[in-house]
């Protein structure tokens, strides 16, 4: 019986290695395995097998990380002081370099994802924040994916989620909104009276060619006169309706 003992020992002992030498990864995952504290090789997916003491391992997820940018204070290029927020979509394109040339690729990129969106949103004013954000999440995104390119690390998009301003800025955003929609209603105003008059003058131009335009008109003036429940109407007569007549009355007297 005691003889057994060592041979059960050893039978445990071997299974024990083979069940740490053995590691299963994902079809999302890679494994970097490192000889002896040197780079060996990245391996993966499926079976893979190690050599225990000799050879070690990290896993490396290749899928798509939603990282949340925590809000920064950010002081715009009109000394507005707001706070922003944003998220970040990156994945590991190198395994290698993610492991081996960043201490913490996560906590790495979530750093210089803060510093470059408050260094980016500096250079412009509140009215570009909010109303051009779509290239803000550009500019973001290609400075990101070329810092973190040397960390094997590919930045996808960045999304600007929140801009929160301060109450009192708020209050004077909506007087200078309300401030431009006077301007523009008074421009449009102004530019209609000036249509209107340009008309007239086209008009007066037109009748003055033409006093049958002018004859005319005065006749269906005094037609909308009479239609008005008035009791009295005193109308003016120009002297030129009375040219006829008195050509007609001149024509009439004997010499």
């Amino acid at each position: 019986m005691t003889d057994l003992i060592p041979y059960a020992f050893v039978v445990a002992l071997i299974l024990i290695l083979l069940f740490s030498a053995i590691r299963i990864l994902r079809e999302y995952e890679r494994g970097v395995v490192f000889l002896l504290g040197r780079f060996w090789k990245v391996k993966g997916p499926g079976l893979i097998i190690i050599i225990p003491g000799i050879q070690q391992m990290v896993r490396v997820e290749l899928r798509t990380i939603v990282m949340d940018v925590p809000s920064q204070d950010v002081i715009s290029r009109d000394n507005v002081s707001v706070k922003v927020n944003a998220v970040v979509y990156f994945r590991v394109i190198d395994p290698e370099k993610a492991i081996i040339q960043v201490e913490d690729f996560f906590a790495a990129t979530s750093q210089l994802a803060q510093t470059t969106l408050r260094s980016v949103l500096g250079k412009h004013e509140l009215d570009e924040m909010l109303a051009e954000r779509d290239k803000l999440n550009v500019d973001i995104q290609r400075i990101l994916d070329m810092q973190t390119d040397v960390w094997g690390i590919k930045v996808a998009s960045v999304e600007i989620k929140h801009v929160d301003i301060d109450p009192t800025m708020v209050r004077a955003i909506a007087k200078q909104a309300e401030a431009e929609r006077e301007r523009r209603a008074k421009v449009i105003h102004a530019e209609g009276e000036l249509q209107a008059a340009e008309k007239l003058v086209q008009a007066g131009k037109m009748i003055s060619m033409q006093p049958e335009a002018m004859q005319l008109r005065y006749m269906q003036t005094l037609t909308e006169v009479a239609g008005e429940k008035s009791s009295v109407i005193v109308f003016p007569l120009p002297i030129d309706l009375l040219g006829p007549f008195q050509k007609m009355m001149k024509k009439s007297t004997p010499d």
